[in-house]
């Protein structure tokens, strides 16, 4: 008879972990404590709009093709991806705008305009990013990092001066660039991995790699097509999916995990994966003796950034918006340290709208326009609804005057999702977004373990764990995890 599986959680991690394991002969049943799978990539549907909740970027297809091709299957059985043209635009200003676009040749005729001559430090920059981006994927992400005898390889460790894990991300542009605003642009996809650019290692540089030359892609439908076509693949491989089952403890016997309790059942269990988030199903749902991290620990971790979101419908269209438009017409840096260095709210903050009813009019009545606006903040914040209307105003002022048009009397729709909704929806730890920040000492074995010490058969996947956040770390995540199940309890 084959083992039983409970995965807390369905998440991109949970998703991924409950797939592989049932493809691999167990029986596997996923509990979420929400009413619709999907964890931060949820959606919600309001006067018509359909909302994503949560991620709004698809980075590393190559990453999503491998998934479903372990199965057979391609990301084009399950929903239609297209390429954006342009990828993204970076607002400095009211008629300051920069439009990436996705072919090379136009990103390098781009580069030039900003700054001649420098398409051909672009060109170094990208053969770089696209070195680590190649060994970080096959060398580093798909390890367990259960101990540091995994990377005692002589290729791994060579490999670590060339992946410039020791230099900063803001030094190996800064060498390169001098136009500030190419400087920024470059910058940007590390802002979420939780330090400012002169605190994340040169090797994240992977991300411009995937921004710039792998793409930016939307699934037709929304972000939740991706969720609702790993649900599907889920359940062809056996899953077993129960929404609304919150879990309450895990039952722990002489160090072996035998029940998972929820507020409806309890599930019998030869393997526990704790999907959710690390530190709530620790230290909330394990009794104390079978917890390897105290609080001390977890208040130490560095956790990458929360964010107030606000999710808007228009009824009308807006002009001057892409699908992905990224608001830095003010201080990058002093929002940065406010962020990480200083925690606090941010005096003049950066921000990022997705309007994704400019690609896709299935997710907005006719007409009309959806908004996904994000103000990326420090965890562990005071969140009241006075303040977040407070910076509802100042970033809807903002958009207005730089896009050059009225919006907020437009609106029909309204509604926000911050510190308080990230604990409750998610048992967020501290209300964080994006998981545990990227840092050098939180890399690889250094992050909290994916196989407990202290519970033989409880294991941990997601973003507080190997590799770290996004949506495909996460995806990976969740094979990893199913893979070191397999090679210590055979189904």
């Amino acid at each position: 008879m084959a083992k039983k599986v409970i995965v807390i959680g369905s998440g991109f991690a949970g998703l991924s972990a409950a797939t592989s394991l049932a493809q691999a002969g167990y029986e596997v049943t996923i509990l979420e404590k929400n009413s619709v799978p999907g964890g931060r990539a949820r959606q919600f549907v309001a006067e018509g709009f359909t909302f994503d909740m949560g991620p709004s970027w698809y980075w590393m297809p190559d990453v999503f093709e491998q998934y479903f091709a372990q199965f057979g299957k391609k990301p084009a059985d399950y929903y239609n991806l297209v390429r954006l043209d342009p990828s993204y635009s970076i607002i400095f200003g009211k008629d300051d705008v920069m439009n990436v676009p996705a072919r090379l040749n136009d990103l390098y005729a781009l580069f030039e305009h900003y700054e001649p001559g420098s398409s051909a430090n672009l060109k170094k920059f990208l053969a770089e990013a696209e070195y680590k981006y190649r060994v970080g994927m096959s060398e580093f992400v798909h390890k367990p990092s259960l101990s540091i005898l995994e990377f005692a390889d002589w290729r791994i460790v060579a490999s670590l001066f060339r992946l410039q894990m020791f230099s900063s991300i803001a030094n190996s542009v800064r060498k390169l660039f001098k136009n500030e605003q190419l400087i920024q642009m470059l910058e940007f996809p590390v802002l979420f991995l939780g330090a400012t650019p002169e605190n994340t290692p040169a090797m994240y540089s992977l991300m411009n790699h995937a921004d710039l030359a792998l793409g930016t892609w939307y699934p037709m439908g929304g972000m939740f097509k991706i969720i609702e076509g790993m649900v599907r693949l889920a359940e062809e491989q056996g899953v077993q999916i129960r929404l609304n089952e919150n879990v309450q403890s895990i039952y722990v016997p002489n160090g072996h995990a035998t029940k998972v309790i929820t507020q409806n059942t309890e599930y019998e269990a030869d393997v526990v994966v704790g999907a959710a988030d690390y530190h709530h199903v620790e230290q909330q749902l394990l009794p104390e003796h079978s917890r390897q991290y105290d609080e001390k620990y977890w208040d130490k971790r560095v956790m990458a950034p929360s964010s107030l979101l606000f999710y808007l419908g228009v009824n009308k269209k807006l002009d001057n918006l892409h699908h992905h438009n990224l608001f830095f017409d003010t201080d990058f840096r002093q929002h940065a340290v406010e962020i990480y260095d200083q925690p606090q709210w941010p005096s003049n903050p950066l921000f990022y709208v997705c309007a994704p009813s400019v690609t896709d009019a299935s997710v907005a009545p006719a007409g009309c326009e959806n908004l996904f606006i994000l103000i990326p903040l420090a965890p562990d914040l005071e969140d009241s609804e006075a303040l977040r209307a407070q910076y509802f105003e100042v970033v809807m002022n903002r958009l207005e005057n730089l896009t050059g048009q009225e919006i907020r009397k437009h609106i029909v729709y309204q509604r926000s999702f911050a510190h308080n909704d990230f604990k409750q929806d998610y048992n967020a730890y501290k209300g964080n977004a994006y998981g545990l920040a990227n840092t050098l000492l939180q890399t690889a074995f250094l992050k909290p373990r994916l196989r407990s010490r202290k519970v033989n058969n409880l294991f941990y996947t997601g973003q507080l764990t190997t590799p770290g956040p996004g949506m495909p770390p996460s995806l990976i995540s969740g094979q990893v995890v199913a893979k070191e199940i397999a090679k210590t309890i055979k189904p």
